[in-house]
């Protein structure tokens, strides 16, 4: 027997719970399926267990760092099991809102097992079949994990066995110097372990340069060995743990091995072929209104190929709701930023300085704020880092990126002007609370007229402007 539903998705991550619940909501039939924990990925291995170990490291350093305060330093006692029960109880405290328990209250028919394409209009699991007038691919990815000669022979975390992990690591080698493994590689020095970042091209690659440097250096001071443009050549056991050997012929030496090579989608398995759906490498293949070549099939989030983000996953499911339950057109060409939460943080939102002008050539200008030069941030006595704009014609802000403490909340008003059009003067002209560490950004939007009180004409101006106002 073929149940019949409105709505079919699978996959219950962020991108797939926000849909199934929104249809829902509106009458519609929803069925979900998720094959593993429900939440996904970022519940689960992802974003809230690497934020809540990130926390538990930054109390640490809060303590090693207290000196200027006038408070006495000291060197914190870790209990490494105890954070990671701190780890499980915020992924616990979250868990309920993604629950199979809470979505079968709002109505959704959850089946927890694998699903795959039968023909176009068909999915099966659990034994059974299901219809859908229209279905979301929703499936997320996985952690990469690159054909290094002897990885097979060593045990490894990856970002899903990672959080399980309840004894402190002597050495840990990372393999991977992107937001995840310079993430993660913070947070465990600052819990007490000796970390190595291997990375076979530039670490923060994606970000601006003079932003990343910043988070490199801090990362660097507080005793984290990176090792850019260094190729993984082979890794092996020891008694001690296991080697990495490298380019060049040298070795590293750990007692832990992590892996934070990227990411791939998770298509094998859907029968895709099946379903006229078409794929790569990268992802399911959509147009810009996330329909993929079956045209009652909808795909989201990681497994579309494209920005690998929680926040992405949700904005898409935003518009397939808007899609297949009102029939509207839409587009995904929302400005997605990312941020990389170590301390200080990095984030980043439209184009690059490099990019903006690969682009647009000469008509780029660049306008920044240090938070040396910031009242709160120095009360606070974390004056790191800075903003920085990216400028087009006429004033219009093609990027911006921050790198410094609370960098991701910073950025949000930039990612509104961006994704608006919006040009230099509507930041200029906020009025920012005083003192907040916002004032940055503000004062690197001023900061793009300052050459005008020497302008000659300018001055000119102003003194015909005088002797007219009466």
């Amino acid at each position: 027997m073929t149940a019949a539903f409105d709505i079919a998705v699978i996959g219950g991550g962020s991108g797939g719970l926000t849909v199934a619940a929104a249809a829902a909501r509106f009458g519609r039939r929803v069925v979900l399926f998720e094959k593993g924990p429900m939440g996904g990925d970022c519940l689960n291995f992802g974003c809230v267990p690497s934020k809540a170990l990130i926390a538990a490291a930054r109390q640490a350093e809060a303590l090693r760092e207290a000196g200027p305060y006038g408070i006495r330093a000291q060197e914190p006692d870790i209990d490494f099991a105890k954070v990671n029960d701190h780890v499980h109880r915020v992924i616990a405290a979250i868990e309920p809102n993604d629950s199979a328990a809470r979505f079968a209250r709002l109505g959704v028919t959850v089946v927890q097992a694998e699903a795959r394409f039968r023909d176009s209009s068909t999915i099966e699991a659990a034994g059974q079949a299901f219809t859908a007038r229209r279905m979301v691919i929703a499936s997320g990815s996985r952690p990469a994990v690159p054909p290094i000669p002897g990885l097979s022979e060593v045990p490894y975390f990856t970002n899903e066995t990672l959080f399980d992990n309840r004894q402190r690591p002597g050495h840990l080698v990372i393999v991977g110097g992107g937001p995840i493994g310079l993430e993660m590689a913070q947070a465990h020095r600052r819990l007490g372990a000796r970390v190595t970042v291997i990375e076979a091209s530039d670490p923060l690659s994606r970000d601006d340069p003079k932003l990343a440097a910043v988070v490199l250096a801090k990362l660097v001071e507080e005793g984290i060995a990176i090792m850019a443009r260094t190729p993984v050549t082979a890794v092996r056991a020891t008694n001690t743990g296991i080697a990495v050997d490298i380019g060049g012929g040298g070795t590293v030496d750990g007692t832990h091995l992590l892996l934070a090579t990227g990411r791939v989608p998770n298509i094998e398995g859907l029968n895709l072929e099946a379903a006229g759906i078409a794929a790569t490498r990268r992802g399911i293949t959509v147009d810009r209104g996330l329909r993929t070549t079956n045209r009652r099939v909808y795909a989201i989030g990681d497994v579309a190929g494209g920005a690998q983000f929680t926040h992405a996953a949700a904005y898409h499911a935003g518009l397939v709701i808007r899609s297949a339950l009102f029939g509207l057109p839409v587009r995904a060409n929302a400005v997605i930023p990312w941020v990389t939460f170590t301390e200080p943080e990095l984030a980043q939102a439209g184009l690059t300085e490099s990019q903006a002008r690969a682009i647009h050539g000469d008509a780029v200008s660049v306008v920044t704020w240090p938070f040396h030069d910031n009242d709160r941030a120095q009360a606070e006595g974390r004056t790191a880092g800075l903003v920085k704009a990216v400028i087009g014609r006429r004033g219009r802000i093609l990027g911006a990126g921050i790198a410094g403490a609370q960098a991701g909340d910073l950025l949000q008003p930039w990612i509104l002007a961006i994704g608006n059009g919006l040009k230099l003067p509507a930041i200029a002209n906020m009025m920012v609370p005083y003192p907040t560490r916002g004032e940055a950004s503000r004062r690197a939007a001023v900061a793009a007229y300052a050459g005008l009180a020497d302008n000659r004409w300018v001055r000119g101006a102003i003194s015909v402007v005088s002797r007219l106002i009466r």
